[in-house]
């Protein structure tokens, strides 16, 4: 029973039990741990911090009571001051000595030394007060040297002070010993320790080994299997619970899978036939695109003879019988040559709308403040001498220079040609960096677009304004707009500027990007 409870814990259930021991465990060495090394701090302290200045003190006892005893002899001898002075320098050092040493020997010391220095006190009593003092007493007074030998007393006084070092030795001693057991309890700790790391850490691997690694193993083999088309073959594991309810999950995708098999076969079917479907429609698509762009160059180019021959004719006409037909017939003729020159003018422009992006060079970078000079130059004429054409730094763009050079023209004709009265041209070119494109402006201050004409001057054959009023077929902004999408830009209106228009349109850069510091105008 037990063993099956057992087995019906989870991995995350036994490591948790696993490590509540082990750091129960290591908790309990920790604490035995940390009050052995206070013991064994206390223990140095004795030996480094204690009975070391204690012994040094008792040495240096010795030798002020040997100062003492020197001072006497040499001031009985010569009856000089001067010379009673290691015998009372002598005096004061010993009992500094006996109050560190005293001091040094508190709780943690040991009454053996107290005694000591009890005897010590008492055997320098008493050899001052039989021997020193009467020495001193009679020299001062002037009289005989009593006869009193002292070693007794001075030998009583140097064995006192050799059984206190010997009770300050056997202190530092037991000091010795205490560390070195406690130094050996902190080593069984850490073999301890060590122990049970290792235990834990063979443990886990028992464990993972036999509730994870292996049965992930084993699982994995059955869900390459199931991969490799085996749908009906069960999946299980003998895991840890989690990895049981896990390959039952496995096995219940399995399940739903060899279920839908079928119904994904049959939709891949359908799909494909779609696929198709959409291919065929795609490529007659294309090939319709193709198709009509031939249509509408083949036809633009096809009417042209007829055209010239109904214009050449009715011009012939219009020069031989002027004067000699009524007026209404002259009229007649006139709309008749009028009519075929505009249809002429129509093809053309057709023409060449149809031609851009069939016929190309590929492209190249274009450096702009180059094109600029040469636009000026064709619109000489339509400019006249007040009309003033200028630009900034313009960049090097990739594109076909023909091309843009048409764009140019197109733009700024509409310019020169939507002019307001009485007021001179002035048209501005700028240019500025958005991401890998150039964004270009060109700004004018003649009689601009109306706000509810913004979706139609780039429609093609679209007129905002009566033939009569301004010349043109309106494919100009149509043709402006189909050389900048056949760059990969795009091109709108500012309607928020006046007066004049304001037309903004995007190029790519260039790779390496070169422009002209310099401010042309002209």
């Amino acid at each position: 029973m037990s063993r099956v409870r057992l087995r019906s814990w989870t991995l995350r259930r036994r490591v948790v039990v696993l490590f509540t021991i082990a750091g129960i465990l290591l908790s309990g060495i920790g604490a035995l741990a940390a009050s052995t090394a206070m013991s064994s701090n206390d223990h140095l302290d004795v030996i480094l911090e204690k009975t070391g200045p204690m012994r040094i003190a008792g040495q240096e006892l010795y030798s002020a009571y040997l100062d003492q005893e020197t001072g006497v002899r040499g001031y009985a001898l010569t009856r000089a001051a001067a010379n009673l002075q290691p015998y009372e320098q002598g005096m004061r050092t010993e009992q500094d000595l006996l109050t560190q040493i005293e001091k040094l020997n508190d709780a943690s010391g040991t009454a053996a030394v107290r005694a000591d220095l009890q005897l010590v006190r008492d055997a320098s009593g008493e050899w001052r007060r039989s021997v020193a003092e009467p020495i001193i007493a009679a020299a001062r007074a002037d009289a005989p040297t009593p006869a009193i030998s002292g070693t007794a007393q001075f030998d009583a006084l140097r064995a006192a002070v050799n059984q206190l070092q010997g009770s300050i030795l056997d202190l530092r001693n037991e000091a010795v010993a205490a560390a070195r057991r406690t130094g050996s309890v902190l080593v069984a700790l850490e073999i301890a320790v060590a122990v049970i790391v290792i235990v834990v850490g063979a443990l886990m691997l028992l464990s993972l080994d036999r509730l994870v690694s292996r049965p992930v193993t084993d699982l994995a083999d059955q869900v390459r299997q199931v991969a490799g088309g085996a749908y009906e073959r069960p999946i299980t594991s003998a895991g840890s619970p989690e990895l049981r309810h896990l390959a039952a999950d496995v096995d219940g995708m399995r399940r739903q899978i060899a279920r839908e098999l079928t119904e994904v076969r049959d939709a891949r079917a359908q799909v494909e036939s779609v696929n198709e479907q959409l291919e065929a429609k795609a490529a007659e698509l294309t090939r319709s695109n193709r198709d009509l762009e031939q249509f509408a160059y083949v036809a633009s180019h096809d009417l042209q003879e007829p055209l010239r021959k109904v214009a050449s004719f009715c011009q012939l006409l219009q020069r031989r019988y002027a004067g000699k037909l009524d007026e209404r017939a002259e009229v007649y003729i006139g709309f008749a040559v009028d009519g075929a020159q505009r249809m002429q003018q129509l093809i053309n422009d057709l023409l060449a709308f149809s031609r851009i992006g069939r016929i190309t060079s590929g492209f190249t970078d274009v450096d702009l403040d180059r094109v600029l000079p040469e636009v000026r130059s064709q619109l000489a004429s339509r400019a006249g001498d007040d009309a003033e054409i200028s630009w900034g730094d313009l960049p090097t763009v990739a594109g076909e220079e023909p091309l843009l050079t048409t764009l140019f023209v197109n733009l700024i004709g509409n310019s020169l040609k939507f002019r307001r009265p009485d007021v001179a041209p002035a048209i501005r070119v700028t240019a500025e960096r958005d991401g890998d494109h150039w964004k270009i402006n060109v700004r004018d201050n003649g009689i601009g677009i109306e706000r509810e004409f913004a979706d139609k001057v780039f429609v093609i054959f679209q007129r905002l304004h009566p033939r009569d009023a301004y010349e043109g077929t309106g494919i100009g902004l149509a043709i402006v707009k189909k050389i900048v999408e056949y760059h990969g830009g795009r091109i709108w209106l500012d309607l928020d500027v006046e007066p004049g228009a304001s037309v903004y349109f995007t190029i790519p850069a260039a790779v390496v990007t070169v422009t002209n510091l310099s401010d042309n105008r002209h």
